[in-house]
């Protein structure tokens, strides 16, 4: 029997009213975000942190409830939302360890690696076309080093050395594209990536000879084109630019803390350069990446912006970023183990709904901020709630370029691969390495997009989901309950409960397209928009 016709008017008037109602009950349940744990340092980062809000009379935020923390950090730790089934075992499950196990287990997912890698490829500018133009073979082969060495947890010092010292074609080592992925290749143009990158710092504020004295280190690297399309050969080049090198005569070069070395003709300034980057008490290096990771999971750095470390902008906790600084290098530069530290602290488990209307609260880190889900991991939920496909393409297509039906946003190796929602919902072009390239912030035509999106509607109306719920004999109860903890990553309360079984009976729609309806309605709250 074919469903009864409904006056699309009408059906979505009621989608509208259904979606008010829902935000309304949702607006007045602080208890679906908060849990009543005791806010009790969990670890050092907690004591650093509570110690400052308390010595500024702020308030934290209370700790957050099970189901905020699933959704929270499988968003921040993988780019994935957790399924229906992997929601519902975490909430209902009442071992007191749970969240660590969980952390443990997130980390070492497939998943971690492709987000990270998509993190890494934003900065190290993994794009084939135009202002890059470092070709697809070559930039696939990039991203694909990349996350190697993500899904092997390389220690970080050793990651960094490799990009910066590599030579070799561009095909076959891969981490020489780190040469490439410049619009210009001039020294001071090398040595601007460098200090962006992996110091967090944007030399163009520096003083001239400052400037000159680091792009030095980065005066003597070749670019050599061989017979295969496209193939380049990065090395070092004694003869480049150093007249004095050639006729057998030592040099002297300045380091960004003015430490002068003398270096040999014969020795290649990349790794000289390397060697003082990331010794130990380096002051620029494992601050860099700290401050990085800690906004990457809480919203903004402990210094902000995290790429615009200088002397004039202090970090906003001097002890908490020392800490994380020693632990980064103690631990051998494991990344993992400076992510089980801030996943496990209180801090980021706080809630999102601050105590405190003291403005100095968010840089503080006393309340997880709200922010919208990224372009490349709103796409990827929308396809896992539907089991639909989205289509990327590139400007100029290649045979590197084809992507398989199923392939995940986050994963996409090459920034030039891409998707009309991608461009509207803020993906970074990937042409600088500035973490600002990036743009979470909500559009009207993105909300016009979930609102009213015919591309929107077709993946609801095809979802697997819907047409599971709905072709088994589920009552609306259970379907409401699926559908919350699909999307939502939650079950709903007793208020929303009523509401979705009064629509699904009293809506004059048959049960697959009051479904539709419901799962149409909280896609498009900012439950599901943002992380919190």
């Amino acid at each position: 029997m074919k469903p009864r016709p409904v006056n699309l008017a009408g059906r979505i008037a009621g989608a509208l009213a259904l979606l008010i109602l829902v935000v309304a009950v949702k607006a007045s349940a602080a208890n679906l975000f908060e849990s009543d744990a005791a806010l009790a340092p969990g670890n050092r980062i907690d004591g650093l942190v509570l110690a400052d809000l308390q010595a500024l009379k702020i308030q934290p935020a209370r700790v957050c409830s099970d189901a905020v923390f699933v959704r929270r950090v499988y968003l921040d730790v993988t780019g994935t939302l957790p399924t229906a089934l992997e929601a519902e075992n975490f909430i209902l499950d009442s071992s007191p360890d749970k969240r660590r196990v969980l952390i443990d287990r997130l980390l070492e997912r497939d998943e971690f690696a492709d987000y990270l890698s998509m993190k890494w490829s934003d900065l190290l500018r993994v794009k084939a076309e135009f202002p890059i133009n470092l070709w697809p073979n070559a930039a696939q082969a990039y991203h694909h080093w990349v996350r190697d060495c993500v899904k092997n947890n390389m220690p970080y010092d050793q990651f960094v050395r490799d990009l910066l010292t590599a030579s070799g074609s561009n095909f076959s080592a891969p981490q020489v594209n780190f040469y490439r992925a410049l619009q210009s290749k001039t020294p001071p143009a090398i040595a601007q990536a460098v200090a962006l990158t992996f110091m967090g710092t944007r030399i163009e504020k520096w003083p001239e000879a400052q400037r000159q004295n680091l792009a030095a280190f980065f005066s003597n690297v070749g670019y050599k084109s061989t017979l295969e399309w496209k193939e380049e050969i990065i090395y070092f080049d004694p003869a480049s630019t150093n007249a004095q090198a050639v006729a057998g005569a030592p040099r002297r070069a300045t380091f960004p803390d003015g430490t002068t070395v003398t270096l040999a003709p014969d020795k290649d300034p990349r790794a000289v350069f390397a060697g003082w980057l990331t010794a130990p008490k380096n002051p620029w290096f494992a601050r860099n990446f700290v401050n990085r990771e800690w906004s990457w999971l809480l919203g903004r750095g402990i210094i902000q912006e995290p790429d615009d470390i200088r002397p004039d902008n202090p970090p906003a906790n001097p002890q908490l970023l020392a800490y994380l600084e020693n632990e980064l290098v103690s631990s051998g530069y494991d990344l993992k183990h400076i992510y089980r530290l801030i996943l496990n602290s209180k801090t980021y488990q706080l809630s999102s709904i601050p105590e405190t209307s003291d403005p100095r609260g968010a840089a503080h880190f006393a309340f997880y901020p709200l922010r919208r889900l990224d372009a490349e991991v709103l796409i990827d939920a929308v396809d896992q709630i539907t089991g639909t496909n989205e289509n990327y393409s590139s400007e100029i297509p290649e045979p590197f370029t084809f992507i398989p039906a199923g392939q995940r946003s986050i994963a996409l190796p090459d920034g030039s691969i891409t998707s009309s929602f991608l461009e509207m919902f803020g993906r970074p072009p990937r042409d600088t390495g500035l973490e600002s390239e990036r743009n979470n912030r909500v559009t009207a035509a993105q909300k016009l997009w979930l609102l009213n999106s015919s591309q929107l509607q077709r993946k609801v109306e095809q979802s697997r989901m819907i047409q599971f719920q709905t072709t088994a004999n589920r009552t609306p109860e259970g379907i409401a309950n699926a559908m919350y903890l699909g999307i939502l990553s939650r079950f709903p309360t007793a208020d929303e409960l009523k509401i979705a079984e009064n629509y699904f009976q009293t809506g004059g729609l048959n049960k697959r397209a009051a479904a539709v309806d419901l799962a149409w309605t909280l896609i498009n709250s900012d439950e599901f928009l943002f992380r919190h």
